[in-house]
């Protein structure tokens, strides 16, 4: 609980506060989910160009696994595996056999080792209906990076098939304190590829993604004082960007990557600032009584949406940033961890109805009127994030007795663990 740490660090004057990968995919089914419904694809064989390269086979074997489980996870399609090897020398029966087995679309793939570690794939979707090919894609791809690569392919498909984004090739950045401190991790969004970021062996949280996706903000005691870092993923390198004495807190980053919203506090109470990031330049937003923390951008980087407790408890504002005209959304017994849904309709955060509730997670349109709550009975759940399409939000929960990272419905529906990680798991952030 965020906004209690910075009551607590008011109150004593800023002292420093004291892995294995799911083996199942589980895709839960919503209200709204309809297999009957959905367009139907067909995964073929995925094939070695070479029959007899056993590297080959294993290697087309994964890249169809993973393709089925992000198309599955994508909730766009009715996904038929497991399909024979199609003869391509013969496409019309194929087609024909497709279309009467009721299917729109079917996807198969050639792999091919050119060198050690190195694959060549050719894939290729097509329509049943018009019998042509509407993707086709030839990928290079390492040993290391065929995961990356499958998910870059579904991506692709979802963009091409409904129009919209993926989020096959995302990832979420989190804290843990598996090694007996909190430190900064990043996973794929289906809870691979599991990495340490850092090393502070100090406190580190609340990571945040840069819009381009190439660093993470974040704030730690590296230096005995709660300081805002950045990890350049590009570079490899971490680097200082606010070290001055007092609390810095990073809250989010502007659409454009230009500048920070964060709770800082300067001789007074924490309250919400903004930094430009080219100039340096620091815009002090709020000066109330009380303590105001918990800031993030609006999708259009025109609003900030933030907690306060200037009138009694915890409670959710939303301000113009060019005129600071500020409103409550929010009455509530407490709330922390507001962020904007990528569509800006919406606002999640973690919240209680009454003192001797269980801390969920809520959404609320952005005039306060429509307040729906999202988890129920199962522990308590912070920290949510939005992925990058809008359709699901990654948060925190005791529901299994340590802190973990799960993923559920937009809606609150098929709630699911992203990754059996070692540790317990706080402030998660999705990539855009």
């Amino acid at each position: 609980m965020k906004f209690l740490k910075y009551m607590a660090v008011v109150t004593l004057l800023l002292p420093v506060l004291c892995f294995a990968r799911e083996s199942d995919v589980y895709i839960g089914i919503s209200s709204k989910y309809d297999p009957n419904a959905l367009p139907k694809i067909g995964i073929a064989h995925f094939f070695a160009k070479n029959e007899n390269s056993s590297a080959e086979k294993q290697t087309a074997s994964q890249l169809s696994s993973v393709v089925r489980s992000d198309l599955l996870r994508s909730r766009y399609f009715d996904v038929q595996d497991n399909l024979p090897k199609p003869d391509l020398n013969n496409l019309g029966e194929v087609f024909s056999k497709y279309r009467k087995d009721g299917l729109d679309y079917f996807l198969f793939a050639e792999v091919a080792q050119s060198g050690e570690g190195q694959w060549d794939i050719k894939a290729f979707l097509y329509d049943t209906e018009s019998q042509k090919a509407i993707l086709a894609k030839n990928l290079k791809s390492s040993s290391k990076s065929l995961r990356r690569s499958a998910h870059i392919l579904s991506d692709q498909i979802v963009k091409l098939l409904m129009g919209k984004r993926g989020i096959a090739d995302t990832r979420i950045a989190f804290a843990n304190d598996s090694t007996g401190k909190k430190e900064i991790y990043m996973v794929d969004y289906d809870g691979y590829n599991l990495t340490k970021l850092t090393r502070d062996k100090s406190i580190s949280l609340l990571p945040r993604w840069s819009a381009d996706s190439s660093k993470i903000f974040y704030t730690t005691y590296r230096r005995k004082n709660p300081d805002v870092y950045y990890i350049d993923l590009k570079e490899g390198k971490i680097k200082p960007l606010i070290k001055t004495r007092g609390l810095n807190l990073i809250g989010g980053v502007s659409p454009d990557d230009k500048s920070l919203v964060l709770t800082l506090s300067r001789g007074s109470n924490p309250n919400i600032y903004i930094k430009d990031l080219e100039s340096g330049a620091l815009r002090r937003l709020t000066d109330k009584y009380g303590v105001d923390g918990s800031p993030s951008f609006s999708p259009d980087g025109k609003y900030i949406t933030f907690v306060s407790n200037r009138s009694g408890n915890p409670q959710i504002y939303i301000m113009n940033l060019a005129t600071q005209e500020t409103r409550r959304i929010t009455k509530m017994n407490w709330t922390d961890s507001p962020q904007w849904s990528p569509n800006g309709d919406w606002i999640v955060f973690a919240g209680r109805q009454a003192s001797n509730h269980p801390i969920d997670i809520f959404i609320t349109d952005i005039t306060g009127s429509q307040v729906r709550q999202l988890t129920a009975d199962a522990g308590w759940n912070e920290d949510p994030t939005w992925s990058p399409d809008g359709r699901f939000i990654a948060f925190t929960t005791t529901r299994a007795g340590k802190r973990q990272i799960y993923v559920m419905d937009a809606d609150g529906s098929a709630p699911h663990l992203i990754a059996n990680i070692r540790g317990n798991a706080f402030t998660p952030n999705w990539s855009k």
